[in-house]
């Protein structure tokens, strides 16, 4: 590691918390067969990771990206938050390559948190106004994580009302197998919601007997019971 990404890391290790790090190795499903096998944790709370990051605002980028590929958790998140903070100093160039590294490091970005604390930041930010086609691409991947990145990515395109690309990325993940991705698609359909029922109500009515409970339990939560109960029992 370069000196600046091992100081980081001495740091954080200096904040772990055994007792702690055997809770979120449960928490975050790291047993054989499950979606966090084999992370390892330090036991350190993300605001303890965000002051962190904080304190070393004026990292580079190649030294956030050694980071990124330590073995352990709490770096990687760090690795983002520091990578993110980058991102939103960059200038256009600097956007653009730290969008390719970003991409070309998802192998590190692999937890449910990693993704949601980078995905819409980088990703989202730097396709609102262009070729957004990568999102699709991510959507169709064999990896969990980068299907989540591609349905997180576009939050950042609801924040700013634009609703299609989420609608277009939660009909290919309509079937997926995994729970991670049903709870993330309908977080986002839920977003759309709380923007605009209309958007949200006109995927559902023609979606909603096709997917997964969790999913429509998820973009459904902030309705109305009695219109709640109608999605849940197919009587619309």
């Amino acid at each position: 590691m370069t000196n600046m990404s091992d100081e980081i890391l001495r740091e954080l290790k200096s904040l772990g918390d055994p007792e702690r790090a055997q809770h979120s190795q449960r928490f975050f499903k790291t047993g054989k067969g499950e979606y966090g096998a084999g992370d390892v944790f330090l036991g350190i709370r993300v605001p303890k990771q965000r002051a962190l990051a904080k304190k070393y605002k004026n990292v580079t980028k190649e030294d956030a990206l050694e980071l990124l590929h330590s073995k352990y958790h709490e770096a990687r998140l760090t690795a983002l938050f520091l990578l993110v903070n980058i991102y939103n100093k960059a200038d256009a160039q600097g956007k653009e390559q730290l969008y390719k590294a970003y991409l070309a490091n998802v192998a590190y970005i692999n937890n449910w948190d990693l993704v949601d604390s980078s995905a819409l930041q980088i990703v989202g930010h730097y396709l609102f106004d262009k070729d957004r086609s990568p999102l699709q691409s991510l959507a169709q991947s064999d990896d969990l994580w980068e299907r989540r990145i591609a349905i997180i990515a576009t939050y950042y395109f609801i924040r700013q009302n634009e609703f299609q690309t989420t609608l277009n990325i939660s009909e290919i993940l309509l079937q997926d197998k995994e729970d991670l991705i049903h709870k993330a698609v309908g977080w986002m359909l839920r977003e759309i919601g709380n923007r605009s029922r209309s958007n949200e109500e006109k995927f559902l009515i023609k979606y909603y007997q096709k997917m997964p409970r969790t999913m429509l339990r998820y973009a459904i939560e902030k309705f109305p019971e009695k219109r709640r109960q109608a999605y849940l029992k197919g009587e619309l």
